[in-house]
């Protein structure tokens, strides 16, 4: 039954060493589960997958010489022992706890990921949702900025065509009060601009009368 006591020692080496991976490969796993965000930025996702490769491949070894511990104890040629079969009892069902708790810490590690892809889907929603609201907010911003320039412009103009009509007007005073100096300087002046529109009217009368008299001596030379 040498093979038999190679395949039992192979299986407590591999349970041993499983055991072992299995802790740390939980230790890491249960980082996932309360800090999933944080695994990549803490180093730990590249160890916690390799961890994850060794401790599938050693179970698959495991089970491996389970099934050939099992073909031994089929054996009617050379019946194992109770003892034997005690032994190989016990190796499947390690083999099946440790499948169980694998399937479980692996199952717990897939729904902490869910849960943070979930909601990094969630918060990367909502920033786009900030995203947009605030570039909304600075082009409104931004058409604000363009209106309140466009009136101080028009304020600007509107203040400067009031200083030039304020000049202008200013302008035209002064001439107004040179022409009234002058004028007054120059008393002979009024008279003479009265005597010419006297004058004017006295020419305007004198050729509408001319006008009448000879539209009434058309007349009576007509009928």
């Amino acid at each position: 039954m040498a093979t038999y006591d190679s395949l039992h020692r192979q299986c407590r080496t591999l349970e041993s060493l499983f055991d072992t991976k299995l802790t740390s490969y939980s230790r890491l796993a249960s980082t996932v589960t309360r800090n999933p965000d944080d695994v990549e930025a803490g180093g730990s996702a590249e160890r916690w997958r390799d961890l994850e490769v060794e401790v599938d491949e050693l179970l698959q070894k495991l089970g491996e010489l389970n099934d050939q511990l099992a073909a031994l104890s089929n054996d009617t040629d050379n019946p194992p022992s109770q003892s034997m079969l005690r032994a190989v009892q016990r190796h499947r069902e390690v083999y099946q706890d440790y499948s169980r708790e694998l399937r479980r810490t692996k199952a717990n590690v897939q729904h902490a990921l869910d849960q943070a892809n979930l909601l990094s889907g969630v918060r990367n929603d909502i920033d786009a949702y900030k995203s947009s609201a605030a570039d909304a907010l600075l082009s409104e911003r931004g058409h604000i900025d363009n209106s309140h320039r466009m009136t101080d412009d028009i304020l600007e103009q509107a203040y400067e065509t009031r200083s030039e009509f304020s000049r202008q007007r200013s302008t035209i005073s002064g001439i107004n009060t040179r022409m009234a100096g002058v004028i007054s300087t120059m008393p002979g002046i009024n008279g003479l601009l009265s005597m010419i529109k006297t004058r004017r009217r006295r020419d305007s009368i004198i050729i509408g009368c001319v006008i009448g008299l000879c539209f009434v001596l058309l007349l009576m030379y007509m009928f």
